[in-house]
């Protein structure tokens, strides 16, 4: 840089070139305080997409340590889940009030806390309660990331390359999350898939606090709506519970119908509410927003079907092949490697030139291919043929189509409502990932149960659950594909 400016004084010997020099400088701190910015974000999302995974694998063992009884280990993963889908929307709209920096350091600071609380629980009830508040902080800073993403990267290229490294932080999180998992609950203990939170969360705060930028907030008088809040968190959290107790045995068809109905005469209560009110905390004006709606509910079915398709193949390579948790998380390396292949280098750059649209449309067909493909494994089924090939399609296909849908959606949004979007968002991700864990696990075992009453052996019948749930999966990317294909076009 020194150089430059004095050749460029040597030659004009008026400063123009000087005051150009300076202003690269300037952009190229920018672009450097940009990146680190968009790290911290990532940083967090990985943090959470891990800790669903990591915990998952160390069940079994927590469950032994706690003496939680079947039901109640379920709550481990159902305590976070609901408190965190149920405040997505009202944690995105915060931030659009109060500024997304304050939203989000709140939230990684609770999540921070409430994993420290998870690591040293010596009871089940202390660990269900850490859980609820991880799931608390975790709404609240996912909300508002996808938001503040868009603020720091506004042009379309630079905007489809962060949009690859978010995506591929949530997408591929999932899987290296199995690997941790089997890693740190066979080596030093499940307490350490919570403890390693601590200083991770800490540094992250640490780099949050000097490099993202600090916003005005709408403020609390444009959309402070605390009834239409209690409205819309009791609503969906009670819909993600009507969908997770549907495994629990006391769940019965009539019982599942009431808790159905109540969630939707919330969610209608809520919707009625915003309709009406001055200051809504739900501007409903932004689901006339056609490519929006129509991304989010692809993102749900996308979802459903990725994290239900992940459940079930990690059962299959445990329960019909025969591998153990530490051999099953190496398995899904094909996902990861392929997802950072496509997501953090070629899809950037193919976005930039054909439009997400029709990346989009590309990574579900990829996707529908690999759900195609494994649901007709065999029960003797190879690795080499049944599995990492439809594992490396799944992740070329996740890393085209998950950048495309989020980078459509937001786009659908004005900058006033960029947290209210990046909140609805995520919670069509987290809907999505529930409702299609639920459908799919459930499919699967009663699938299973009836071919067992068949006289089916262990082992066929939990090929052809698995099937069934695969089979159900494709369906869901089916229609995810035919929305993306007629409708929104750009």
């Amino acid at each position: 840089m020194g150089l430059s400016v004095r050749v460029v004084l040597v030659e004009f010997g008026d400063g123009r070139w000087l005051v150009a020099a300076e202003v690269v400088g300037g952009v190229e701190r920018v672009a450097r305080g940009r990146v680190k910015a968009l790290v911290v974000l990532c940083v967090m999302q990985l943090m959470i997409i891990l800790d669903g995974t990591v915990v998952t694998v160390a069940l079994p063992t927590i469950q032994g340590d706690l003496g939680f009884s079947q039901a109640g280990l379920a709550w481990v993963m159902n305590s976070y889940l609901i408190a965190f889908a149920g405040l997505l929307l009202l944690a995105g709209r915060i931030g659009d009030l109060v500024g997304s920096k304050r939203v989000f350091l709140a939230g990684l600071g609770l999540f921070t806390a409430a994993s420290l609380l998870c690591g040293v629980a010596g009871d089940a009830e202390v660990l269900i309660a850490g859980r609820f508040l991880q799931g608390v902080g975790g709404a609240l800073a996912s909300a508002v990331v996808l938001g503040m993403i868009v603020n720091l990267y506004p042009a379309p290229g630079e905007q489809a390359r962060a949009m690859g490294v978010y995506s591929f932080t949530s997408a591929s999180g999932a899987s290296i999350g199995l690997i941790l998992g089997g890693v740190i609950t066979q080596t030093i203990g499940w307490h350490w898939a919570f403890l390693i939170n601590v200083p991770i969360g800490l540094a992250a705060l640490a780099a949050a606090l000097r490099f993202l930028n600090a916003q005005n907030g709408l403020g609390i008088g444009k959309g402070a709506d605390v009834l239409g809040a209690a409205l819309v968190t009791a609503g969906l959290s009670l819909g993600v519970y009507t969908i997770v107790q549907t495994a629990e045995p006391q769940a019965t068809l009539w019982r599942t119908l009431a808790l159905a109905a109540a969630s939707a005469i919330l969610l209608a209560a809520f919707v009625l509410r915003q309709a009406r009110i001055k200051n809504p905390l739900l501007s409903l004006h932004i689901f006339r927003k056609r490519r929006l709606t129509v991304a989010n509910v692809v993102v749900v079915l996308l979802f459903a079907a990725g994290f239900g398709f992940q459940f079930t193949t990690a059962l299959y390579v445990q329960r019909v092949l025969g591998y153990d948790s530490l051999t099953t998380g190496l398995a899904f390396l094909p996902a990861p490697i392929m997802n950072a292949l496509m997501s953090l280098s070629i899809a950037p750059k193919l976005t930039v030139r054909f439009g997400p649209r029709k990346m989009l449309i590309i990574g579900l067909a990829a996707f529908l291919v690999a759900l195609l493909w494994i649901s007709q494994a065999p029960v003797d089924g190879s690795y080499v043929v049944n599995v990492a090939p439809v594992l490396a399609v799944m992740g070329a296909g996740i890393g085209l189509a998950i950048p495309a849908a989020i980078m459509i959606a937001m786009s659908g949004a004005d900058a006033k409502d960029a947290g209210l979007a990046s909140g609805l968002n995520n919670t069509a991700q987290q809907a999505g990932a529930a409702i299609g864990t639920a459908v799919l696990a459930t499919l699967a075992a009663s699938t299973t149960t009836s071919r067992l009453a068949h006289g089916a052996s262990d082992v066929l019948a939990l090929r052809d659950g698995y099937g069934v749930a695969w089979l159900t999966a494709a369906a869901f990317v089916l229609a995810a594909l035919t929305l993306a294909t007629v409708t929104g076009r750009e």
